[in-house]
């Protein structure tokens, strides 16, 4: 039986996002350095942000996590990026896209059995929906689940699988039947990380981003029982995809308002100190434009982010806001991180300083949970679909 979710006062939401900015700037900002160049981010980081709730802030209340609504998800996610991309995600896929697969469409057994351990970070939960034929559009799928008596046989390939290397529990996207009119065909299903035939690539070298690992996974005849079938319905599977990946979109946004601001930060710092010719940059008109064009396009951004947050919550809008805020902030995001590199010249070019580092992370925000190309196809798709439905 699901519960009424519990929500977190005002107040109580105050200092959890106090505590996660002490965090952030004072314990994880000075380390960052660290976080790349040795790829990993540090156990003892990672037992303090269990320790606060962080792989379970998105997780109800009922089932150990801190219950934040999405309004307080973004607000905490803009603080998450000001720093090292990493950091989020450790536990990104937990409270996010894999997570609420199982709040939004799990069974009550399903529920009771992972989301507690999700939440405390006891489990790391990975998202398997991406293969190399078959990216932002799930139609495309080709990872297939074929029943064999009351069990299910999992085989296809996925990439660029977030905390594969260190995941507990793969939530699988597979196709059961080619689309048909009952639906697409598409089923997900819980399958654990040391079940026989699931085999974890090696990990990916990315531009950016270091100490977030991803890795190809590869599924063999897997076999799972009938409980490992979310929502028991091999028909869920496509519309849990949908509905988490709207909600992570609103989430990335965020993260990358956060992030932005770290580069405008660092560019107004930077403009106010290193000196040309005697005189501050910041003193330059030019550098003043590059500045106001940060500054705007951060405002801009973030009032976006909290405005599709809020109608997400009260359920006004859940698929074309959400992409429009993923659309512009990711796009904001690299256009601020390269005026930040533009601010500081060549010193914005070194390897060690932050917008460099920070010009390298925010160009995957524009291609995962949906490329920028695929937001413009559902937010144009669906004001023409609305457009014929009121007529």
């Amino acid at each position: 039986m699901n519960l009424p979710a519990e929500e977190v006062s005002a107040e109580d939401f105050a200092e959890i996002l106090a505590q996660v900015r002490r965090f952030v700037r004072s314990v994880v900002v000075p380390r960052e350095a660290e976080i790349a160049e040795a790829d990993r981010v540090p156990d003892e980081l990672r037992a303090q942000a269990a320790a606060m709730g962080l792989f379970g802030y998105a997780i109800p209340q009922q089932w150990g996590g801190l219950g934040l609504n999405l309004a307080q998800d973004v607000e905490l996610a803009m603080e998450l990026g000001y720093t090292s991309l990493a950091l989020r995600s450790m536990f990104g896929t937990n409270n996010g896209i894999a997570g609420q697969v199982l709040v939004g469409f799990g069974t009550d057994e399903q529920k009771e059995r992972w989301l507690a351990p999700i939440a405390t970070g006891e489990v790391v939960a990975s998202f398997a929906l991406t293969e190399p034929g078959a990216g932002s559009n799930p139609a495309g799928l080709r990872t297939t689940a074929v029943r064999d008596g009351g069990d299910w046989l999992i085989s296809g390939q996925k990439r660029f699988i977030t905390n594969a290397p260190v995941a507990d529990l793969f939530v699988v996207f597979a196709r059961t039947r080619p689309a048909d009119a009952a639906g697409a065909g598409i089923a997900v299903f819980l399958v654990p990380a040391d079940a026989a035939g699931v085999e974890i690539g090696a990990k990916d070298g990315k531009m950016g981003q270091e100490g977030a690992w991803t890795a190809d996974v590869g599924f063999t005849d897997v076999r799972v029982g009938a409980a490992a079938l979310v929502g028991g319905d091999e028909d869920v599977g496509y519309r849990a995809a949908m509905t988490s990946l709207a909600r992570g979109r609103v989430h990335i946004a965020a993260l990358a308002v956060g992030t932005a601001q770290r580069a405008l930060d660092e560019s107004v710092a930077y403009a106010a100190t290193a000196t040309q010719g005697g005189t501050p940059i910041g003193e330059f008109q030019l550098v003043q434009a590059m500045l106001a064009d940060q500054q705007t396009d951060v405002l801009a951004g973030r009032a976006l982010v909290r405005d599709t947050a809020r109608r997400w919550v009260t359920g006004e809008d859940r698929r074309i806001a959400p992409s429009a805020a993923k659309l512009f902030c990711t796009e904001m995001a690299g256009r601020v991180a390269d005026l930040a590199v533009q601010v500081h010249g060549g010193s914005g070019y070194m390897r060690g300083v932050a917008v460099e580092r920070i010009y390298r992370d925010v160009r995957l925000l524009r291609l995962y949970e949906g490329t920028s190309e695929i937001q413009r196809l559902i937010v144009g798709g669906g004001l023409v679909r609305a457009a014929r439905q009121a007529r």
